[in-house]
């Protein structure tokens, strides 16, 4: 017969309060309570070699602490309001292209409002991504070939069209030309406004352009002399830039998304994959709050801007998801010498364009002409 082990009697210093004054986290009753309420953590800018006593950084939005990133919240508001509309059947299949994370967030609306989601991507998705998905129901096609002038992006949109053809009863939200993708954002906005009391600047990533719209429409309510930073990636199209082949997944586009309003920006920063590795690596292993693609052009960015700015100015910056995903990519260093991602020389500061048409950025560089940046985007 065993005996019992006798625990060590543990000594507190006072008594516990009773359970009814006890603080915890919230208590979630269904899963669209476990979105949003994400916090803000104070990162010190990226060249500063004695944080503690630097005193120059800015807030980050930690949008990786929900269950899928930052596009659970338009994954959810797009597909609740298109059943309020009466655009999408009870049951009916929804149907969508996506590059990873907003997959995860229509693959959380499917389970919380009982639809079936198929998700078109291509090669450049991470198995882990496509195993994810697959796993929380989802159903994943990957297209074999990127269209000759649009690329990945554009064949993925083909496919989506193909399969709509098929499935007359099919909802696609359609994220880059929905406008409920940017009224999704309106309490991720007002967080960050009860969060922080001010925001002087606001730095995203664009991509479809639905969290900078959607962020900044709402903040200026609040605070009317918002600067608007946008970061976008060599080689994408959105701010009139040749389109180009793209290793960075999440921000960018081969296409013009409607739901980015170039004239709210007040500047675009473009950034290269090796510039974005650094910044990536750099804030994990110096910092302990990393992310994908996004987060590292757009933690590159606020930490350049932290520097640089005046020390009063508060600056806020949208952290799209975390690392998980992106342990075969970016913090894989096979994969980074394959792509030769490593040992990239980063400069104090950016380069300079007066306007995108000036020249074709190859690197980090900066355009504080957001009119001329329409012009030739939307020209």
């Amino acid at each position: 017969m065993k005996s019992r082990t006798t625990l060590p009697e543990i000594h507190h210093p006072q008594e516990f309060p009773p359970a009814s004054r006890l603080v915890s986290g919230p208590t979630c009753q269904s899963l669209p309570g476990l979105v949003g309420d994400t916090p803000v953590l104070w990162i010190s800018q990226l060249w500063s070699q004695d944080p503690a006593t630097d005193g120059r950084g800015f807030w980050a939005k930690l949008e990786g602490r929900n269950p899928g990133g930052l596009k659970d919240r338009p994954g959810l508001h797009m597909i609740a309001r298109a059943r309020q509309r009466g655009d999408l059947s009870p049951g009916a299949p929804v149907i969508e292209s996506t590059s990873g994370t907003l997959g995860l967030g229509l693959a959380l609306a499917g389970s919380v409002y009982g639809h079936p989601v198929t998700l078109v991507t291509d090669p450049g998705m991470e198995p882990l991504v496509q195993r994810l998905l697959r796993a929380h129901g989802a159903t994943v096609e990957v297209v074999a070939e990127p269209d000759q002038v649009g690329g990945w992006q554009q064949a993925r949109r083909d496919r989506v069209r193909d399969l709509l053809e098929g499935s007359p009863d099919a909802y696609c939200p359609d994220q880059y030309h929905n406008p409920d993708n940017v009224a999704a954002y309106e309490g991720l906005a007002l967080e960050l406004a009860a969060q922080l009391g001010r925001v002087d600047v606001l730095v995203c990533s664009v991509g479809t352009g639905g969290h900078s719209a959607g962020i900044s429409r709402v903040l200026r309510r609040f605070y009317p002399d918002l600067r608007l930073v946008g970061v976008d990636a060599t080689g994408s199209t959105i701010f009139g830039q040749p389109a180009r082949h793209r290793l960075m997944r999440g921000l960018g586009s081969s296409i013009h998304p409607r739901n980015v309003v170039h004239g709210t920006f007040d500047e675009v920063h473009w950034v290269a994959p090796g510039e974005a590795v650094w910044a990536c690596r750099r804030l994990a292993s110096e910092r302990y709050a990393t992310g994908g693609w996004s987060v590292g052009a757009v933690g590159l960015v606020a930490s350049w801007l932290a520097r640089t700015e005046p020390t009063h100015v508060r600056i806020a910056a949208v952290f799209p998801d975390g690392p998980a995903r992106y342990f075969d990519t970016i913090y894989n260093n096979d994969y980074c010498d394959e792509h030769g991602l490593l040992g990239v020389p980063l400069p104090d500061e950016p380069e300079e364009i007066e306007h995108p048409g000036q020249r074709e950025v190859t690197c980090w560089t900066r355009c504080t002409a957001p009119s001329a940046t329409a012009e030739v985007a939307e020209g």
